[in-house]
């Protein structure tokens, strides 16, 4: 019983991390974009949004390594790097189309 409610805290921790990350490297892409690209049609934001979602996974690992949780990144499947690539594009997209139509500029 205690093993299961041990077991079930770690994957509790370790979605939330993978979230909490993901949101907030697609925000950050979204930001990074809005200085770097001229405009909605400019590549240079996709190769920003690129950079941000391999770097996450690099945080990920680092994480891991350093033992603050146990994330398994070497474990991620299929589905996982697929969930971290989908939600920080979504939050990318959303973020950077905000940016985009209010005219902010950074």
């Amino acid at each position: 019983m205690a093993t299961d409610t041990v077991d079930r805290r770690t994957a509790h921790l370790r979605g939330v991390t993978v979230t909490t990350l993901a949101a907030l490297a697609g925000i950050a892409a979204a930001l990074v974009s809005t200085t770097i690209a001229t405009g909605a049609t400019d590549r240079s934001a996709l190769f920003v949004l690129v950079g941000f979602t391999f770097a996450q996974f690099a945080v990920l690992q680092g994480i891991d390594t350093v033992g603050l949780l146990q994330l398994d990144v070497d474990d991620f499947g299929a589905k996982d790097v697929l969930y971290v690539v989908f939600m920080t594009f979504a939050f990318w997209f959303v973020s950077w189309g905000v940016l985009l139509t209010s005219g902010a500029s950074l």
